[in-house]
């Protein structure tokens, strides 16, 4: 863990911008492969997927979920300095799980007379929402539940800064 700690033995915490784009691509990551097997199975495969890639691969990959590993991130406990356990990963996803559930139903019935897309989003708004009003541990509802916080990794893809390097060549190459 020493590429997560600064000089004065504090964890690196991740910018917003970068933690959205993780949870982005792993809800990408669940939702559609589930919508792709049809309006009956959704629910049930995007929970097993949910699980899988957010509690059982966290486990199994140093902290990194897919989303987390493509962004430089990683999840910790910052009392005892390790990876959770099984138990809170479980109570942290079930309540980040719920309120992606309901924007993936929102999303399924997506419709011009159903106004549920509207509404669906609240629950996870909600609780992100204590992340971006504390500007110390930058911690969410799920996160202060779990006792867990996101930090930067020295191990990942880099996702984010090889897509601003495309963005300058190409930037560069239209000059």
């Amino acid at each position: 863990m020493s590429g997560e700690l600064n000089t004065t033995g504090r964890y690196v915490r991740v910018p917003m911008e970068r933690r959205v784009a993780a949870f982005a691509i792993d809800f990408g990551a669940a939702a559609l492969p589930s919508l792709l097997l049809g309006s009956s199975l959704y629910i049930p495969v995007f929970i097993i997927l949910w699980v899988v890639l957010r509690v059982v691969l966290v486990v199994q990959n140093r902290g990194q979920s897919l989303g987390r590993w493509a962004m430089d991130m990683k999840l910790v406990n910052p009392r005892f300095r390790v990876i959770p356990g099984l138990v809170d990963l479980g109570k942290r996803e079930a309540i980040t799980g719920l309120g992606s559930l309901l924007i993936l139903i929102g999303l399924e019935s997506l419709s011009p007379t159903n106004g549920f897309l509207l509404v669906a989003p609240i629950p996870l708004l909600v609780d992100c929402s204590f992340a971006f009003t504390d500007t110390n541990n930058r911690q969410a509802f799920h996160d202060r539940v779990a006792h867990t916080i996101i930090v930067q990794s020295s191990r990942g893809y880099s996702l984010d800064i090889k897509i601003k390097q495309i963005f300058a060549e190409a930037k560069r190459r239209v000059k």
